[in-house]
C-alpha cells in the first residue's frame, strides 16, 4: 500500500499545475473539510484550486497515477455530507471556487454557459440585470455554486414552475474519471444522439465526474410577481388551496410553500425582527407562502390572487390571507420562510428529514408520521415545512423542549429515521427529495431502493469510474 510520505511527488505535481498559492495543505482548512451542518470533520491530504477546465484535467490524472481519489467541491452547502473528505488524510478535495465565469449569454436562444464555481446568487443577478431570470432560487444561493446544484440536481422553492436543476440543463462540460473532458455545453432543447450523458452526470454527486461548466436555461422577467401569506386551518386545505392555486393561476404559480406553526413559532421566537403573520393562531395550524408571477402586470396578477383567495375563503380552505403590497413585504414573507432552518438550529441540534410523498398523499402521510412519533417519544416537536407545491417536505424532528438535547440526537435519530423512512416507503415517497444521497443517506439507499437498481448504478459507476477516483462512498456503498 502507498504510504503518505510516498505522495509527496503527487503535491509536487499538484503545485506544479496550479501554482504555490492554489495548493493548501496547512492552515485552517475548516471550510474545505467540515459539512455545512458541522457534523462531520474530515482531513484532506490537501486542497487543490484549478482555475481552468485544462487544470482540472491535469489533477485528476494526477490523482489516477498516484492512486488518490478526489472530492469534488463547489459551496460546500450540501446538507447529506456530500462534500466533504473522509478522516484518512489521503483524499484531495478539488475546490471549483475559481471557475466562477460566465461565459457566454444567448438571448435568442435564452441560454447562459456558466462555470462550475459561480455562486448562484451571481447568475440570479447578473442575468437580472440582462433582462432575464435564472429561476433556481434556494436558502444557500449566496454560497452555494452551480456546480454543487447540478451535481446535487437542487430544487428549491420554484420547482413547481420550473422543475429541478436538471430541468434547467441543456449541457454540460466534464471532467471524467480519467481525466478526459467531455464538452457537451451545446444548448439545443433537442437531441437524441445516444445516451443522454447529461442527465447521467446531474444529480451524481461527484461520483462519475466533475461538472466544469454548463450551458442552462433562461426565461423572461415576469412582468409582475406578488406573494400572498394564507392561513389554512389544515393540511388538507393547504393540499386544496393548491388545486385552486393551480386552476386559478395556471403557470404564474411559481412558489408554494407550506409551514407549520411550531416551525413558525421557532422563527418568532428566534428572530423577532421578523414579523410572522398569524403567529400563535390556535386555529391556524399551517400556514402556506404562494408567489404569481405574471407576464402581463401587476393589477392582473393582483386580480388573479384576490379570485384564488375569495374563493379560497368562500369554500373554507383558507381562514385569512394577506397579500404584499409591495417588493419589500414580499422579500419580509420570503425571509421568514427561509429563515426557519436558521431558527430550528438556533433551538438546538434536531433530525432533519429531505421527504417527498405525491401531494396527495401529503396529508394523510403527516398525520399518520407525527402520531407514530408522538407515541414513540413524548413530547416530540414537529418542524414541518417545505415545498408542498411539488410534493417535497422539511420534516424535521427537535427534542423535546426539557432534556438532554445532544443526548436526544444520540440515542433518538436512528429511530426517528426509522420511523419517517418506513411511512414515506409505505406512502410511495421518497428518504430524499432534494438533498441527495451523499455519504449520510448510504444506508438508506441500500434499504429502499430496489435490488435491481442499484446493480445498474453500481454498473455504472464502475464501468465510468473503474479505480473509484471520484467521491467514493458517496451514494453506493463502497
Amino acid at each position: 500500500m502507498t504510504t503518505t510520505t510516498d505522495l509527496t511527488p503527487l503535491l509536487s505535481a499538484l503545485r506544479h499545475i496550479v501554482g504555490d498559492s492554489y495548493l493548501l495543505t496547512e492552515g485552517d482548512l475548516t471550510g474545505y473539510e467540515q459539512d455545512w451542518r458541522k457534523r462531520t470533520r474530515g482531513r484532506a491530504l490537501a486542497v487543490v484550486r484549478p482555475g481552468t477546465t485544462a487544470e482540472v484535467s491535469a489533477v485528476v490524472k494526477a490523482c489516477v497515477a498516484a492512486g488518490v481519489s478526489l472530492v469534488p467541491q463547489g459551496g460546500n452547502t450540501g446538507l447529506v455530507n456530500g462534500s466533504t473528505p473522509d478522516d484518512s488524510g489521503r483524499q484531495v478535495v478539488l475546490s471549483l471556487g475559481r471557475m466562477a465565469a460566465i461565459r457566454a449569454v444567448d438571448p435568442d436562444n435564452l441560454t447562459v454557459t456558466v462555470e462550475a464555481g459561480c455562486v448562484l446568487q451571481v447568475l440570479q443577478q447578473a442575468m437580472e440585470q440582462q433582462g432575464f431570470l435564472f429561476p433556481l432560487s434556494l436558502a444557500a444561493e449566496g454560497s452555494c455554486m452551480i456546480g454543487g446544484n447540478l451535481a446535487s440536481n437542487a430544487g428549491g422553492t420554484q420547482v413547481l414552475r420550473y422543475g429541478n436543476a436538471r430541468e434547467l440543463c441543456l449541457g454540460l462540460e466534464i471532467v471524467n474519471a480519467q481525466g478526459e473532458v467531455w464538452d457537451g455545453l451545446s444548448g439545443l432543447r433537442k437531441d437524441n444522439t445516444g445516451y443522454d450523458l447529461r442527465n447521467l452526470f446531474v444529480g451524481s454527486e461527484g461520483t462519475l465526474g466533475i461538472i466544469t461548466a454548463a450551458t442552462m436555461k433562461l426565461f423572461p422577467l415576469p412582468a409582475a410577481t406578488l406573494t400572498a401569506w394564507a392561513a389554512v386551518p389544515s393540511m388538507e386545505a393547504a393540499v386544496t388551496l393548491l388545486g385552486l392555486a393551480q386552476k386559478h393561476l395556471g403557470a404564474n404559480l411559481t412558489g408554494f410553500e407550506a409551514m407549520g406553526q411550531f416551525a413558525l413559532s421557532l422563527v418568532g421566537k428566534h428572530m423577532p425582527q421578523l414579523r410572522v403573520p398569524f403567529l400563535g393562531d390556535a386555529d391556524v395550524p399551517y400556514c402556506v407562502l404562494l408567489e404569481n408571477s405574471d407576464s402581463e402586470s401587476e393589477e392582473h396578477a393582483r386580480a388573479q390572487f384576490e379570485r384564488l383567495l375569495e374563493t379560497a375563503i368562500e369554500h373554507g380552505v383558507v381562514s385569512d390571507a394577506v397579500v404584499a403590497e409591495n417588493i419589500a413585504q414580499a422579500q419580509g414573507l420570503w425571509h421568514i420562510r427561509e429563515n426557519i432552518p436558521m431558527a430550528q438550529a438556533e433551538e438546538g441540534l434536531n433530525v432533519k428529514h429531505d421527504i417527498s410523498v405525491p401531494v396527495s398523499k401529503i396529508a394523510e402521510f403527516v398525520s399518520i408520521t407525527d402520531g407514530l412519533l408522538r407515541e414513540a417519544i413524548p413530547g416530540v416537536r414537529l418542524v414541518n415545512f417545505g415545498h408542498l407545491g411539488d410534493g417535497n417536505l422539511h420534516y424535521n424532528v427537535q427534542a423535546p423542549a426539557e432534556g438532554d438535547i445532544k443526548a436526544f440526537l444520540v440515542e433518538r435519530e436512528h429511530e426517528i429515521n426509522d420511523i419517517v423512512y418506513r411511512s414515506v416507503a409505505s406512502f410511495d415517497g421518497s428518504f430524499s427529495a432534494e438533498h441527495g444521497v451523499g455519504g449520510m443517506k448510504v444506508h438508506e439507499l441500500e434499504q429502499y431502493e430496489s435490488p435491481t437498481a442499484l446493480a445498474m448504478m453500481r454498473a455504472i459507476k464502475t464501468a465510468l469510474d473503474p479505480q473509484n477516483t471520484m467521491n467514493p462512498g458517496r451514494m453506493l456503498a463502497a
